[in-house]
């Protein structure tokens, strides 16, 4: 967008230093883009797309992913919970296309077709969650600790209260006592 409107200012005379300030870019590219558009016109300041490497699964697999995504981690060998994370969908392209990827490169992977990584809760296959809030009612109130009490004091060892309530020494008032 930035480089058309410069290649408007270009057409029209404009001097590479002014074509800079006005879209406030640094000279260095207004000088470059300057170039390029005396040696290919607007077309050589256009777009040439994204950057960075290309998508290692062809369409058609993209849409294999999509359809094993949509079936579940238990359809693919994770019975455990039924979350997709980055680590396993990772493995599942390596499983399926043959493509080895890493972690943040399967979660873009799995962006695509609208699905998000999650990560799985930590608990126990045993837990029973009656229990757990039954303890949390009965029990939790016996058992924590009551909290400090509420009083002047001092993170310090040395220092047994607030500074709050003290009068502050005048300077060269109570220093240092003459040593012997």
């Amino acid at each position: 967008m930035v480089r058309l409107e410069a290649a408007g200012l270009f057409a029209g005379q404009v001097a590479a230093a002014e074509v800079a300030r006005r879209l406030r870019i640094s000279p260095k590219p207004a000088c470059q883009w300057q170039k390029a558009w005396r040696e290919g016109g607007a077309a050589a300041l256009a777009s040439r797309g994204p950057t960075g490497q290309r998508c290692k699964l062809s369409q058609r697999c993209l849409q294999k992913l999509a359809s094993c995504l949509e079936e579940g981690p238990a359809a693919h060998g994770w019975d455990q919970d039924q979350v997709w994370t980055g680590a396993r969908v990772a493995t599942l392209t390596g499983r399926k296309f043959h493509v080895s990827s890493s972690v943040s490169g399967a979660t873009r992977l799995m962006r695509r077709p609208g699905f998000t990584p999650q990560v799985p809760a930590r608990r126990a296959a045993e837990r029973d969650e009656q229990a757990v809030t039954a303890w949390k009612e009965a029990a939790w109130a016996e058992v924590k600790a009551p909290g400090r009490p509420v009083t002047a004091s001092s993170a310090s060892r040395m220092k047994p209260g607030s500074p709050a309530g003290r009068r502050r020494a005048a300077p060269g008032e109570g220093g240092a006592s003459p040593r012997s």
